[in-house]
């Protein structure tokens, strides 16, 4: 069965704002923005005081960066090391205070002739897809062609390289002795962490069209936590990796395909003994962690990750506006839409801040009280895309162009 996974994923997350360079010229900046909005075209971003200052602490480059494909390779930090990954096969470790780079390996070669799925293949044989995944004194990837590489931490030598059988879109996930990795085609596997052999394997059907993305797994207290893109979030034991429960988001309805999708594709959140999910064109949902009941539901279309602190939680939703929602009530705390259509990141929530970038490269800093601006800084001119990482109140970021960049925030 073929799936056009790509250009589906581009053309939904692109829209309309694809033609945002268009001109016009008529009217003054608050009816710009609104008649951009009224076209589907992407937000200009609004004038404000910024109330804190974002420094950079170093930069360094990583390789070629995530190439054309929509790929999103975050980068991971153990100890006192921040390692990231190109497209392309290079992983490299940098010291996260200094940015020294203290290794560098290559776990693939771009093949001619390897990459024969389809025309943007062909275009860009980006084969890294999944990562950086990290545990047990490894850091882990997943690739277009369904392996799983482990490379030590300490040196960067290869460990084990595991066939999964398919592409792994997002890191794989290091607990209970265990490497967990979802897959595109549905399945989620358990790994042996010293060996790469597989212990057990959950399949979960996928629709004919899907979201050119999987979420990535929790693993909580004995279960394992996935959304998977038939619109199901399902719990199974971690050790054997029998079901405990699964519940639906979202049941897919319309008539055309498009109309159907409602992937679960961003990694669930756990907070307590609630699990908190969303899937596209659906629902956000909270679910009791015990068996899947639904504790609360509301109307929102969303494929990112999610975020909590304040006891709110932080949803980037399809149209790239940014929401705060009672994690008890769901009661909608406040609305940030002046980044609409942006093509946004996952949010990231620390300190005072919930944090979001977006494809012309701009980090922005709102506040977790009531969404206001607080500071904007331009990482990459080439876009931002993966998810943002905070270790010890140091934001870390991996542009689209390869560019690798330790932050800090600071009270003007």
């Amino acid at each position: 069965m073929i799936k056009l996974l790509p250009l589906t994923t581009l053309l939904l997350l692109g829209g309309c704002s694809w033609f945002s360079w268009l001109p016009f010229v008529d009217g003054d900046k608050d009816s710009r923005s609104e008649k951009r909005r009224e076209e589907g075209k992407a937000s200009e971003l609004v004038k404000f005081d910024a109330e804190i200052k974002i420094k950079r602490l170093w930069r360094s480059k990583v390789g070629e960066g995530l190439g054309r494909k929509y790929l999103t390779l975050t980068p991971v930090v153990v100890a006192d090391q921040v390692i990231a990954a190109d497209a392309y096969g290079l992983v490299e470790s940098h010291d996260r205070f200094s940015g020294k780079r203290l290794w560098q390996v290559r776990i693939g070669a771009v093949e001619s002739g390897f990459f024969d799925f389809g025309l943007w293949d062909r275009k860009d044989p980006s084969f890294v897809t999944g990562g950086v995944g990290a545990g047990g004194g490894m850091a882990l990837l997943g690739t277009s062609g369904g392996e799983v590489v482990a490379i030590g931490i300490a040196d960067g030598n290869e460990r084990w390289r595991a066939n999964v059988g398919s592409e792994v879109l997002v890191a794989p996930v290091v607990a209970e002795d265990l490497v967990f990795v979802q897959t595109i085609d549905g399945r989620l596997l358990a790994l042996e962490e010293e060996t790469g052999e597989v212990r057990w394997s959950f399949d979960n059907q996928v629709p004919i069209l899907t979201l050119r993305g999987t979420s990535k797994p929790v693993v909580a207290d004995g279960a394992v936590y996935t959304g998977f893109a038939s619109g199901k979030v399902s719990a199974v034991r971690a050790d054997n990796g029998q079901p405990i429960w699964e519940h639906r988001i979202m049941l897919p309805e319309g008539r055309s395909e498009l109309d159907r999708m409602v992937d679960v594709d961003g990694t669930p959140l756990v907070v307590g003994g609630a699990i908190y999910a969303g899937s596209f064109q659906g629902r956000l949902k909270s679910l009791r962690r015990a068996d899947g009941s639904p504790l609360w539901e509301t109307e929102m279309s969303t494929y990112h990750d999610l975020a909590e602190g304040y006891g709110q939680l932080y949803v980037v939703d399809a149209d790239d506006h940014v929401t705060a929602i009672d994690l008890e009530s769901s009661d909608e705390a406040w609305k940030q839409t002046d980044l609409f259509k942006r093509k946004l990141t996952s949010p990231v929530a620390f300190s005072n801040y919930v944090l979001v970038g977006d494809e012309e490269g701009y980090l922005h800093v709102l506040a977790q009280s009531d969404g206001r601006f607080l500071a904007r800084k331009r990482i990459d001119a080439d876009g931002l895309r993966s998810a943002i990482v905070v270790s010890d109140s140091v934001v870390y970021i991996v542009g689209n162009s390869g560019s690798l960049t330790a932050l800090e925030l600071l009270t003007e």
